[in-house]
């Protein structure tokens, strides 16, 4: 099967093509169409067609479809993971964790959709008992969606899946680093379900742009927080809704009674895991003073037997886009220049593909490293001297998207005065690999939830229905009410709603 079936590529003439490159040599990967905005406009079109089939499908009839497309994915598990190794550089186990959560995530979500979506009774309230009150979410009709690199099949399928499930068809531009994952898993799509309920757009940041401006009626966007802004402002010519996920700068905080051990452990794998190329990842730490050399010493420890480099083995795959090498020396000079150390990594880490693990200690709160996104594996480790300290450093950023807390007494207490949207508990970015719980920042990491109910609920409009079950006791909605009638509503008021207060009265 082509990717013409699945694609906006519908020219009789051959189109405009770029490649998809390795990361790890430079090799080609693919090639792939660069889609027009007329090209973008007409998938959207034929979108709409086919969000009229699947929007009139009922809740178990597109649950069955997306398991049918589900299992697809998950016998062609090891087929997806290499042409996302090969499209991203990241290790092949890597690449098979986040599809397996990616595939979780389209499991619950084609499960509990109904449950979520439906039709409800809610409650009428005394003053309109008379009145039968309904509550349902409706599919929008085409959702667009513009995934990133980094994640290309856990991100994406974290919005694709979830206005899949609400009854939306989807036109989906992968990035232009990983536009083979994207168009491998419309073909599935296409394979389990027959129709182009899902169909892919590729290219640069022009076809991105005519995807926020070809008529679809919501946009998902993951990436930078300056596309973000570029997103939004083209959506807004046309009132296009938009969800943004954009950067991160998440912290960890580590209270004096945590288990150093494991905090240890996990900061380096949420500093370093995807090379670092993680938007809720570990780029900052706040530790106990009275915890910090002991926290510092096993931290390094660890980095120090941890190598980026092209082996079958390697933990640590490349930087999959070239121009983030740039960022991350810089933020490394910069944190050294302005009297950070070192130690573990440092200025020599950044090689032509591979960045070694950094971990900076000392450096200013307004320099580089702690305020931008560094979105490489460094990290720095900061010393406070209690945890208000720690979460005032924290909520600085005008970043929020998670965070972590390691702590025995206070973590809830810790935890629950942190601005942003989701944290951890002892443990590291476990909230996104739950289906159940919404993911999404505040701030400058964007607004808007993926995955679980209100992910669901995104992907849809609340449709209410009042429906009159019998003549009300007062006519209150008519030119022909009395006083009489607005007299028992004042006493009615008075009934429901006038106890308790501690105004005077008048």
């Amino acid at each position: 099967m082509t990717t013409t079936a699945v694609t906006a590529t519908e020219a009789s003439s051959p189109p405009v093509t770029f490649e998809s490159l390795s990361p790890i040599s430079g090799d080609v990967v693919g090639t792939h169409p660069v889609h027009t905005a007329d090209d973008v406009a007409s998938a959207v079109e034929r979108a709409r067609v086919e969000a009229e089939w699947w929007g009139a499908l009922t809740f178990d009839e597109r649950a069955k479809h997306l398991r049918t497309w589900k299992a697809v994915m998950t016998r062609r598990i090891n087929q997806l993971a290499e042409l996302m190794h090969a499209e991203t550089g990241k290790p092949r186990g890597d690449a098979l964790l986040e599809i397996a959560l990616g595939i979780d995530h389209l499991a619950w979500a084609s499960g509990n959709a109904g449950k979520h979506l439906k039709r409800r009774r809610v409650a009428s309230g005394l003053l309109m008992a008379n009145q039968a009150a309904h509550l349902e979410y409706r599919p929008l009709g085409v959702v667009g969606v513009i995934g990133p690199w980094n994640y290309p099949v856990f991100t994406p399928l974290g919005s694709i899946s979830y206005a899949l499930a609400a009854g939306n068809a989807v036109v989906f531009k992968p990035s232009e680093y990983t536009p083979g994952v994207g168009e491998w898993m419309a073909r599935m799509f296409l394979e389990a379900v027959g129709r182009p309920v899902l169909s892919v757009v590729t290219g640069y940041g022009e076809t991105g742009a005519a995807l926020c401006r070809a008529g679809v009626d919501k946009l998902a966007f993951t990436g930078s927080t300056a596309t973000g802004k570029r997103v939004m402002a083209a959506c807004a010519e046309s009132l296009t809704p938009v969800v943004i996920e954009a950067g991160g700068k998440d912290a960890v905080i580590i209270d004096d009674d945590a288990d150093l051990a494991a905090a240890a452990d996990a900061t380096l794998w949420g500093a370093c895991a995807n090379a670092g190329q993680t938007c809720a990842g570990v780029e900052r730490v706040y530790v106990h003073e009275r915890v910090y050399d002991d926290f510092l010493a096993q931290l390094t420890a660890k980095a120090r037997d941890l190598r980026a480099e092209d082996s079958e083995d390697t933990k640590i795959g490349p930087i999959t886009m070239p121009a983030q090498l740039d960022v991350i020396r810089t933020h490394i000079d910069d944190a050294l220049a302005r009297g950070g150390r070192a130690v573990v990594g440092g200025a020599d880490a950044v090689g032509e593909r591979y960045v070694q693990p950094t971990v900076l200690v000392d450096v200013p709160e307004d320099s580089l490293a702690v305020t931008e996104e560094t979105f490489g594996p460094t990290v720095t480790v900061t010393k406070v001297a209690s945890m208000a300290e720690a979460i005032e450093r924290t909520n600085a950023s005008r970043y929020a998207l998670g965070s972590t807390v390691f702590a025995k007494k206070n973590a809830q207490e810790i935890a629950a005065q942190l601005r942003c949207g989701m944290t951890a508990i002892n443990g590291v970015i476990t909230f996104a690999a739950i289906p159940s719980l919404p993911f999404g920042g505040v701030g400058e990491s964007g607004f808007g939830r993926i995955h679980g109910a209100d992910g669901l609920r995104e992907f849809t409009y609340a449709k209410a229905t009042a429906r009159q079950r019998f003549k009300p006791m007062m006519a209150l909605t008519t030119f022909d009410r009395t006083e009489k009638a607005d007299q028992q509503l004042v006493k009615i008021m008075s009934l429901l709603h006038g106890r308790g207060s501690t105004l005077p009265k008048r």
